[in-house]
């Protein structure tokens, strides 16, 4: 049994993606993951809180990834240029994440419980983009709104993105352009309200 925590945390995530995949989410145990990977449930247990967490082990580091990033960039850049330059910096985890996204996308599509679990994960980085915001002086609401808009063509940009014909540092910058065009003056098609 190997005794290497990264490489048995990695082993037991690589064998749930394979159950999964395989059989369904539901019908998994972890006593199947941990038995694939060659180790004890025990084991799994200490790597993991219970096997919906294995599709979300990523989630500690995208966070951190987008704090350090965002902490990078002057406090007098405005909130959204300020999230546009920050998410060039998170660009090279999901290149590197992405074939384990492509592979995980149907399992967490096709399961609710999982769904949940990825729309809480998404609204708890809006939280910690909001927070990270009012950290460099923006007021609250903007901060709230600029986080929420930021996350969304952040995630548009990814869906966009096919590797190997389009670059994300691209995609994303174009995905931010298209925001403030349709946000511009010139191509408004305001109301103002009767």
């Amino acid at each position: 049994m190997p005794r290497d925590g990264r490489i048995v945390r990695e082993r037991l995530q690589r064998a749930a993606y394979e159950l999964f995949a395989e059989r369904g989410f539901d019908p998994t145990t972890t006593e199947q993951i941990a038995s694939k990977a060659g180790v004890t449930e025990r084991t799994f247990f200490r790597h993991f809180p219970d096997k919906r967490e294995v599709l979300f082990a990523s989630e500690d580091e995208l966070r951190q990834r987008i704090a350090v990033s965002l902490s990078g960039v002057p406090t007098d850049v405005q909130p959204m240029l300020a999230l546009q330059d920050a998410f060039h910096g998170v660009v090279p985890l999901i290149e590197r994440s992405r074939p384990t996204a492509e592979l995980l996308a149907p399992i967490i599509a096709a399961t609710p419980s999982l769904l949940e679990r990825e729309h809480a994960k998404a609204a708890s980085l809006v939280v910690l983009v909001s927070a990270e915001l009012v950290q460099r002086g923006v007021e609250e609401r903007t901060a709230v709104l600029c986080a929420r808009v930021g996350m969304d063509v952040f995630s548009t940009a990814i869906r966009r993105w096919v590797p190997g014909s389009s670059n994300l540092h691209q995609d994303l910058d174009e995905t931010f352009e298209e925001l403030a065009s349709m946000m511009s003056p010139t191509g408004s098609t305001r109301r103002t309200a009767k």
